[in-house]
């Protein structure tokens, strides 16, 4: 009989767990400390358990972790890990260091994603799947196998996919990695990113968790912004300003805006005055980045002169500016580059097959 993997159980049905199989409650409780937050997942060895619970659940289940197929490490520090999932669905997670000794790690939502921004890679995959609770916490719990408890500082749910498009398990997934006896980690260091469901930021609001929000915005008007984000159809300009106001109101706290400067496109000055404008009274920060390149799509990097220029002239117009630094190119650090390769070798051994 194959085993269930608990590795994605919240608190709330680790505690069930007990209660169906005749145990306390408060059984599952321990369960889950033992699993995220002592990484012990050896039932015999947790010893605050009766010998007749441990018994029942080495019969019935295990706490499985995550594959790497694949770990590529930058010559600045970041590491790309690609993850085989048990249907052979590739995902990518980005651990990014930086001088200040801060350890970033974005982590994947789904297998590809619907969205096909024009200027991503993972959007030239596809969606071939919204991950799983324990596939989106399970490449944290990999990271702390490798690297214990210090692996990382900040969790960015940002790599492959859109968060606010699998938006239930990605909310069971913030619940373990924020809980006190679960990873443990800080919500106010937890970030969900987003392109712009504005339907989802409004509910994501009304939560009251204690998480950030940054938007992928990369242009300051709907007419560049649809022509690079084609969901900015259905989700205009406006309505997702709208939806960014209601949650910097709602929970009192301000939002990111993550910019990516394509050469020629997006960084005139005619950009600097449209992105004031857009932000004016919204408590926030803007992020720009520098575009990696990606094989086979149009868009090119600016230079970092420039880069530097539109930041100098953005900066006196909104509260806080930060260049962040792009790392990990000559390992193809961008979203779902790894993946993507991954995807079109397998592709040809079945084409060869």
């Amino acid at each position: 009989m194959e085993k269930d993997n608990l590795l994605g159980y919240t608190l709330g049905q680790m505690e069930n767990l007990m209660v169906s199989l005749g145990e306390k409650r408060y059984k599952g409780r321990q369960v889950f400390k033992w699993l995220y937050r002592i990484r012990q997942y050896d039932f015999s060895l947790m010893t605050d358990l009766t010998k007749n619970l441990r018994r029942k659940l080495e019969e019935e289940y295990i706490f499985e972790c995550l594959k790497a197929e694949q770990v590529e490490e930058s010559r600045d520090g970041a590491c790309k890990i690609l993850f085989r999932l048990s249907d052979g669905h590739p995902i990518e997670t980005v651990l990014i260091p930086d001088e200040s000794g801060r350890k970033t790690v974005c982590i994947s939502v789904q297998a590809g994603c619907a969205l096909g921004c024009h200027f991503c890679a993972t959007g030239t995959m596809g969606l071939l799947r919204d991950l799983t609770v324990g596939e989106i916490v399970g490449q944290l719990v990999y990271l702390r196998e490798q690297y214990g408890d210090n692996a990382f500082t900040n969790v960015v749910l940002m790599g492959m996919g859109e968060p606010l498009l699998n938006f239930d398990n990605v909310l069971e997934a913030v619940k373990i990695v924020t809980d006190e006896i679960g990873l443990g980690h800080s919500a106010r260091k937890t970030t969900i990113s987003t392109i712009g469901i504005s339907p989802k930021i409004k509910e994501l609001a009304d939560l009251g968790l204690k998480t950030r929000l940054a938007v992928s915005l990369h242009a300051a008007t709907q007419e560049k912004r649809v022509k690079i984000v084609p969901v900015a159809k259905t989700f205009t300009l406006d309505k997702l300003m709208e939806a960014v106001k209601y949650y910097t109101e709602k929970t009192r706290t301000r939002v990111t805006f993550e910019y990516i400067l394509f050469k020629d496109f997006n960084d005139s000055m005619d950009d600097v005055k449209a992105f004031s404008r857009l932000v004016r009274g919204i408590p926030c920060k803007i992020n720009l980045l520098a575009y990696n390149p990606v094989s086979g799509l149009d868009f090119e990097r600016p230079s970092d002169e420039r880069v530097e220029w539109f930041a100098h002239q953005l900066y006196p117009r909104v509260p806080a500016v930060m260049i962040r630094k792009s790392r990990g190119r000559d390992i193809d650090a961008a979203c779902g580059q790894l993946a993507g390769r991954y995807s079109e070798r397998r592709n040809a051994a079945n084409a060869c097959s």
